[in-house]
């Protein structure tokens, strides 16, 4: 698809003189472990980058391509991170509504009007607009989505420096087969999210065993 059918909501609002335009969206609700990641991103009016599309359909080679030039040719890049330490405190729709607000706040330039990830952002002064679907269906969003995964991927490459056992720089903390076996194997760090049910049951299983190992003596 190319960028220019991505425009069709920017273009309705360029009708209406709006041209600061925010595209917003989150990369990593589910993971395991790690934080959420949001990404707002200004383009410059009637923007064109071919091949841009939602991140999750792009190789991570086109994703780092597009986010280098992202950073060089946005009007203005925010980013949000929250925690899972406060994703297990407040719920991942919460703490994913958090990261945006957060990356829209970190703008260097305020927007007119914010585009969004299905996301209603009703805490704003700033008027925006939720879509389905949106890193699909606007460039604006498309470009958040980029810089939100691209920024969450050297997360987790940076974490898997720290924890090489649990191999993050493979699945960035998804619930693969061989990651849960690996926190069945080296337990559970703060990085993972506790409230997340593969988590809490793995918690439970090491709990049942030392108690068991206790009993045992």
């Amino acid at each position: 698809m190319k960028s220019n059918n991505l425009l069709k909501y920017e273009k309705e609002l360029y009708k209406n003189n709006i041209t600061l335009i925010a595209g917003v969206d989150e990369a990593g609700r589910g993971p395991l472990c790690g934080p959420v990641v949001a990404g707002a991103v200004i383009l410059p009016k009637n923007y064109h980058l071919e091949g841009l599309n939602d991140s999750k359909q792009l190789s991570e080679k086109k994703r780092e391509e597009y986010y280098q030039i992202l950073t060089k040719e946005a009007l203005a890049i925010g980013v949000g991170i929250v925690s899972p330490a406060r994703i297990d405190e407040i719920n991942i729709l919460e703490a994913s509504r958090e990261a945006m607000y957060q990356a829209l706040n970190n703008l260097s330039i305020t927007p007119e009007y914010i585009l969004s990830d299905a996301m209603s952002l009703d805490d704003l002064d700033i008027p925006s607009k939720p879509i389905i679907h949106g890193d699909a269906l606007s460039l604006s969003i498309a470009a958040a989505s980029v810089i939100a995964k691209v920024t969450r991927d050297h997360i987790m490459y940076d974490l898997d420096k720290q924890y090489p056992e649990y191999n993050l720089k493979k699945h960035k903390g998804y619930p693969t087969k061989e990651h849960l076996a690996l926190i069945k194997k080296y337990g559970i760090t703060d990085i993972y999210r506790k409230t997340y049910k593969p988590v809490k049951e793995v918690m439970e299983e090491l709990q049942h065993e030392e108690v068991k190992e206790t009993v045992g003596e």
